[in-house]
């Protein structure tokens, strides 16, 4: 969505509004020559900024102001009231800002002077990394995902007075790959819209990692190049899970990770009448959306009775079951795939199903083979892998970090380690580890939060329950309105929402610590409502 995909809201504010309007910490959502505007009071004073979320589009008078921030009501991301930068992945363009004047207690909104900057787009590098006593140190990032580009687009946006390498094994730019299995797999966004933002200043490396020196401080390629650091970010991501089952090696049996994941599936569906999603995962329920949204038959088996339920429960689980099956997908639950050939897909009872094609959705593994033979210090298989990181999300080895997917950290709001396999958490860490590199202290305190969209429901997921102990329910699961406090084992917990944003965000303030003073005024009215 675009901001020319509506029209723009509220009052006009080249007119003005009343002073009065437009209390402490609220969000007043207008409009400057057609286009969304949000105009806002901090600490008596006023400042308007384009009203669209640079990410997607979502309309930030719908958001919350935190702590000087202003929150997207979709995605979380977190934009400077005073800068208008972008702060908080997913979104890294900054707002346009708009000038504000008030005569005779109306507060006016107008464009700045063609001379002015509209918003800032730099955070300012005042201490380089001391990695070794450079002053100008050398960071190699090692993958282009999510954390990878998050980490070097910030260095780059900030004016890193180092250099910045990022290594990457795909073919393409660094890109959103959230989109594979949604918006790009639909055919509703193009392969250049699902491009991330460039990163400025920074070296892109083609290429594969093949060993780390821990002593000599360099990354060996597949090409026999060496590529010497003093700050090393591991960001290798995790690869899609096949089964060892026979015919499952078959060039038409296909997972989807990559951009070229999806090109793959893409054209299978060109010629496809049916399709079957091995794995009832979000990733194979987004892919099962997606493909009957191109009119093919889309069957989904899974071994599991309720799709979702070990994350979920079963009643939400029931409840993304319902919205796929309205749609014409059909679910063989209960059931797991024994062989593959010529078309046929035979199930542990016997049954066959004729498929065009597969699409596995499985689950994944994190990519910690490069880490584990430099030495540094993985979590074992038995306890979900990953590689040990401190609150800084550094690893055993000094000035060597990890992030994204590969990352087992202390998560300071459940009171142990995990590992988490979300976009935005990715982004968000490879931006901490950025602002590290640059000489902030402090570790790593975001909240996991990850968004799942099924056909037109859409899914906020905030916080970490490993296994599901306690729920309580607001609203109406079938009715697709609701919102879910999960509680797991220990200090474990999450938040999931359907159609109800504003709580999201409210909780997510909520549980950061931040005072109830801070939130919007129907926010906190929200939360209290809550109990």
């Amino acid at each position: 969505m675009s901001e020319s995909d509506e029209q723009a809201p509220g009052p006009d504010l080249a007119l003005g509004v009343a002073v009065g309007e437009v209390p402490e910490g609220r969000i007043m959502a207008g409009s400057f020559a057609g286009q969304p505007v949000v105009l806002m009071q901090q600490n008596g004073q006023f400042c308007a900024w384009s009203g669209s979320c640079t990410h997607m589009g979502a309309p930030l008078g719908d958001g919350l102001i935190v702590e000087g921030q202003v929150r997207c009501p979709w995605h979380h991301a977190r934009f400077d009231l005073r800068t208008g930068e972008a702060v908080g992945a997913p979104a890294f363009a900054a707002l346009t800002a708009y000038k504000t004047s008030v005569t005779e207690g109306r507060v006016f909104v107008a464009a700045m002077p063609t001379h002015g900057e509209p918003g800032s787009t730099k955070e300012t590098a005042t201490r380089p990394a001391a990695a070794h006593g450079k002053a100008e140190p050398r960071v190699v990032i090692i993958g282009a995902g999510a954390g990878g580009h998050a980490c070097a687009e910030l260095l780059g946006r900030s004016g890193f007075p180092g250099t910045v390498t990022l290594i990457s094994d795909d073919p393409d730019a660094p890109y959103d790959r959230t989109v594979c299995s949604k918006q790009y797999l639909t055919g509703m966004m193009s392969r250049a819209q699902s491009g991330l933002a460039a990163a400025p200043q920074v070296t892109l490396t083609r290429g594969i990692a093949k060993s780390i020196d821990v002593v000599e401080r360099s990354v060996r390629l597949d090409t026999a190049e060496r590529v010497p650091f003093d700050v090393l970010v591991l960001a290798t991501g995790a690869m899609p899970q096949r089964a060892r089952i026979p015919g499952f090696e078959a060039k038409n049996v296909h997972v989807l990770r990559t951009l070229r994941d999806a090109d793959a599936v893409i054209a299978a569906a060109a010629h496809a009448r049916r399709v079957v999603i091995v794995g009832a995962s979000f990733i194979g329920l987004e892919a099962a959306a997606s493909l009957r949204q191109r009119k093919l038959e889309v069957h989904v088996v899974a071994p599991d009775d309720v799709p979702l339920k070990k994350l979920l429960g079963a009643e939400v689980g029931r409840m993304i079951r319902m919205v796929h099956e309205e749609k014409g997908v059909v679910f063989h639950l209960g059931r797991k795939p024994t062989s593959f050939e010529d078309g046929r897909l035979i199930l542990d009872d016997g049954s066959m199903l004729m498929a065009d094609f597969l699409v596995l959705g499985m689950g994944v593994r994190p990519c910690t083979g490069l880490a584990e033979r430099a030495g540094i210090v993985c979590a074992a298989p038995s306890e979900g892998g990953g590689v040990e990181v401190d609150e800084r999300l550094e690893t055993s080895m000094p000035g060597i970090f990890a992030i994204g997917d590969i990352a087992r950290y202390p998560d300071a709001h459940v009171g142990k380690r995990i590992r988490v396999e979300h976009w935005v958490h990715a982004q968000r860490q490879g931006q901490q580890v950025a602002r590290a590199i640059m000489g902030e202290a402090g570790g790593f305190r975001d909240l996991p939060f990850f968004w799942s969209a099924h056909f037109d429901t859409g899914l906020r997921y905030l916080g970490h329950v490993g296994s599901i102990v306690g729920t309580r329910v607001e609203g109406s699961v079938a009715g697709r309105d609701f919102a879910i406090d999960y509680t797991g084992e220990g200090e474990e917990k999450a938040f999931v929402t359907c159609n109800r944003d504003l709580p999201a965000l409210v909780v997510e303030a909520q549980w950061e610590g931040v005072e109830s003073a801070e939130l919007l005024p129907a926010a906190a009215a929200e939360r209290s409502a809550r109990g």
